[in-house]
């Protein structure tokens, strides 16, 4: 099979544990990019910080941010966007608000946070080390509903970060219950996205694929997480980093290297080194062009 676009995860794929990314990697992705190979990231992260990343790895790609409901290159002009209505969103925060845990309006500006005080070591190392840019504004304020009172909010997501499982579950089943407008994606067992109906990482690829006229079958996904789950199973080669849980490396095609072992790395050189550069393959008219 000819691949001619390859989707990546940040956070447990391309990065490691210190939060960098290493020099093989590095140079995987630029190898793979001058093979003609369309390189993404398809990421949970605010577009802000989705760009840092791929600044760092010198792409200029269209990047699928926030879920897959922000698609964009340049934050001034993105082909996709979908919003969380004002109403929505205030009623979703308003029923958030009373369970323990930090709520996150972010969107590709901004981002909106209650003062939560964060008790789980796991959770605090989690809400912050998101990797947002200096110049991205996070504010913090006492009660989020009180301030969508006085000026509201549409975000592409909410990010909600609980200190217990059990809170986490129950939320999850009761927001599922009163709401259609919005789908609710477990990312682990302390963290929640809700994102606009119909959004994930897969719709996000999708539509991207459409765009670029590159075919699911003609992808390769690499990630860790729960969420990366749908489009590893929907690609035409579904990678799991070696660090990543059971039900996300059962649902992959192939299994790589940890993210601290340069797992991204190691997949690129097994399974794009003895394909021909696209162009090659367009002159030679093995491919449409």
């Amino acid at each position: 099979m000819i691949y001619r676009l390859l989707a990546l995860n940040i956070d447990g794929t391309l990065l490691q544990t210190n939060g960098k990314i290493n020099k093989s990697t590095k140079e995987a992705i630029e190898y793979v990019q001058q093979k003609g190979i369309y390189v993404t990231l398809v990421t949970s992260r605010s577009f802000p910080s989705a760009k840092k990343v791929a600044r760092a790895l010198k792409l200029k790609t269209m990047l699928v941010s926030h879920q897959g409901a922000y698609i964009a290159s340049t934050q001034q002009k993105p082909i996709y966007v979908k919003r969380i209505t004002e109403e929505v969103t205030y009623d979703a925060v308003r029923f958030l608000e009373g369970f323990p845990c930090q709520i996150r309006l972010v969107s590709e500006q901004f981002s909106l946070a209650n003062k939560q005080k964060i008790n789980n070591d796991l959770l605090v190392k989690t809400v912050f080390t998101t990797g947002d840019p200096v110049f991205y504004s996070q504010q913090f304020v006492a009660s989020i509903s009180e301030s969508l009172t006085e000026k509201p909010v549409s975000p592409p997501k909410i990010e909600v970060y609980f200190e217990e499982e059990e809170d986490l579950n129950d939320a999850k089943q009761a927001l599922e219950r009163m709401f259609s407008e919005i789908d609710i994606i477990k990312l682990n067992s302390l963290r929640l996205d809700i994102v606009p109906e119909g959004i994930s990482k897969l719709s996000g690829l999708l539509y991207l694929g459409e765009r670029l006229g590159i075919s699911l079958k003609e992808m390769v996904a690499i990630g860790d997480s729960l969420d990366d789950i749908s489009m590893i199973e929907a690609v035409g080669l579904g990678v799991a980093m070696g660090n990543a849980g059971f039900e996300v490396k059962r649902a992959a095609d192939w299994i790589t290297r940890s993210e601290c072992e340069n797992g991204v790395s190691y997949m690129v050189k097994e399974h794009f080194r003895k394909q021909q550069p696209i162009d090659f393959l367009k002159k030679m008219k093995i491919i449409k062009k």
